[in-house]
């Protein structure tokens, strides 16, 4: 991918023909590209220097679709670096302007200063591709946070919060409308941003104006899920590309789960892959899945997570395993399996997890893989059509690959939160033990905490059916000491002998 940077092309700048020396034929040519970048933001972002990669593309389609007048309300919510500011507040007001050079448009981020520094870049692109899209900056007004054309369209750049008076907007761009974790988790902050969307930026739109909002998603109360909580209530409808870092099931660009959103010489892949295994879970998947958890949750709450770096012995542990399995594959759910471990103080060890939309053969798969590595005295599934469909499989499998374990089936409940019930109520007593870094905790977290409200709740249906186990399961037990063989027969006295039975002398 071309770094987005903008490049120049004398001949393309140049404000009168009669300045060169060029023949007919090439004046032709110079007017046939200017038509197809005015007429296609693709070729007007390649112009300036930028090949747009597929997110880009998908992008600049809707991009084109609000300069036709098609779509009004626009989201678009990528990760960090993904350059969306760069397609979005940089190079589509260029592009806007040229189509409708009398129209007027209003950029707005969470700083004046950031706001300005996009009036700035987008103003020196129409200066120096001035002739190409047929634009000219007016020679008495041309400040970065406010310039004018000649043929009378206008910019003004806005800090979220700054008031906007004597300016009247054919499009709105919100880029970046939150400045850090802070401000989100404020609800001071996030009531600002909303009563300045609501009364400042609206109200200065023109009749028919259409507004962008560009931004990572940072809490589930933020100005985007205000507007997305506002729509599914019926108010305005938004059309929303929102791309997490990772693919999952559903992909607007067609991803397979598990896909990297940009991973080419660019080097963004390597920069997600990093970011994935040292981000803050929570960070992770708000500000790069798009999918932001609540700070604390109702029903499972964020201080019954506890951290560990290395699980007890595994001699000091009694391991029990559970799978909430997927009708099918890519059918919206996942099947998951996790496993447990029981230390002497009964505290409980999240072991391993595995989560994925695959057809019944991979999981079963992954099953024995989970049984082998982990020796589980049982492990727990719900009755149904999908064990009873599966289970001679699964058995076979088990037999083949010496994946031995006791399987219990429990009959399903209709009420997702009253089969959680004995697993909530062990978490908020002795917490939930999860190994620092595992790359499946943000996801983990962010269901649980959303639970019951959240998209997906397969990792709580797998950890309940752990919690249905609790009447089988023991704590584990601490290493006994060594026997001590005497001649005589006799037991020391100081040996504790309270453990003991006629049954083992």
């Amino acid at each position: 991918m071309t770094n987005p940077s903008f490049a120049y092309d004398q001949s393309m700048t140049a404000p009168e023909f009669g300045t060169l020396d060029v023949s007919p034929a090439v004046v032709a040519e110079i007017l046939l590209k200017r038509r197809r970048v005015r007429g296609s933001l693709i070729e007007w972002c390649r112009h300036c220097g930028c090949e747009p990669a597929p997110h880009h593309r998908l992008l600049i389609d809707r991009l084109e679709r609000v300069a036709r007048g098609e779509i009004k309300r626009l989201a678009v919510f990528m990760p960090p670096g993904s350059a969306k500011s760069t397609y979005g507040s940089i190079l589509f007001p260029p592009y806007v302007m040229a189509n409708a050079p009398k129209h007027a448009i209003l950029a707005a981020s969470h700083t004046t200063e950031l706001a300005e520094r996009w009036g700035r870049r987008v103003r020196n692109l129409i200066a120096r591709h001035s002739a190409t899209l047929g634009l000219r900056l007016s020679d008495d007004s041309h400040a970065a946070g406010y310039w004018e054309l000649e043929s009378g369209g206008e910019y003004y750049a806005a800090g979220v919060g700054a008031a906007i008076i004597g300016f009247r907007a054919h499009g709105a761009l919100i880029d970046d409308p939150i400045r850090s974790r802070e401000d989100a988790d404020s609800p001071h902050v996030r009531d600002k941003i909303w009563e300045w969307y609501k009364s400042d930026l609206l109200t200065r739109l023109a009749p028919g104006g259409w507004v962008i909002l560009i931004q990572t998603r940072w809490h589930e109360d933020d100005l985007a899920g205000r507007i997305i909580g506002e729509m599914e209530r019926g108010g305005e409808r938004w059309d929303i590309v929102s791309l997490p870092a990772e693919a999952e099931a559903g992909d607007l660009l067609g991803r397979e789960p598990g896909q990297w959103l940009w991973d080419d010489a660019y080097g963004y892949g390597d920069f997600l892959r990093h970011e994935k295994a040292t981000q803050l879970p929570r960070n992770w998947s708000a500000l790069y899945q798009q999918r932001p958890a609540p700070e604390t949750g109702d029903y499972f709450k964020e201080e019954w997570f506890r951290p560990y770096t290395c699980e007890p012995p595994r001699e000091t542990l009694n391991v029990y395993g559970a799978s909430d399995y997927a009708v099918t594959s890519q059918g919206g759910d996942y099947t998951v399996h996790v496993v447990i471990g029981v230390d002497p103080e009964n505290r409980m060890y999240l072991l391993d997890l595995w989560r994925g939309q695959t057809s019944s053969d991979v999981w079963i798969e992954a099953w024995c893989d989970l049984v082998c590595k982990w020796k589980p005295a049982f492990w727990a599934e719900e009755y149904g059509q999908i064990i009873s469909g599966v289970g001679p499989y699964l058995k076979r499998r088990a037999i083949e690959r010496r994946a031995y374990t006791c399987r219990e089936q429990f009959p399903s409940r209709g009420d997702k939160a009253v089969r959680a019930q004995s697993m909530r109520g062990r978490m908020a007593t002795l917490g939930l033990y999860v190994r620092q870094g595992a790359p499946w905790f943000a996801d983990l977290r962010a269901e649980l905490l959303s639970f019951p409200a959240g998209k997906h709740d397969d990792q709580v249906d797998a950890l309940g059916l752990v919690g249905q186990l609790l009447d089988k399961i023991r704590a584990g037990e601490n290493p006994k000491p060594p026997t001590v063989v005497r001649s005589d027969g006799y037991v020391p006295s100081y040996e504790d002998t309270r453990n003991w039975s006629w049954k083992t002398l």
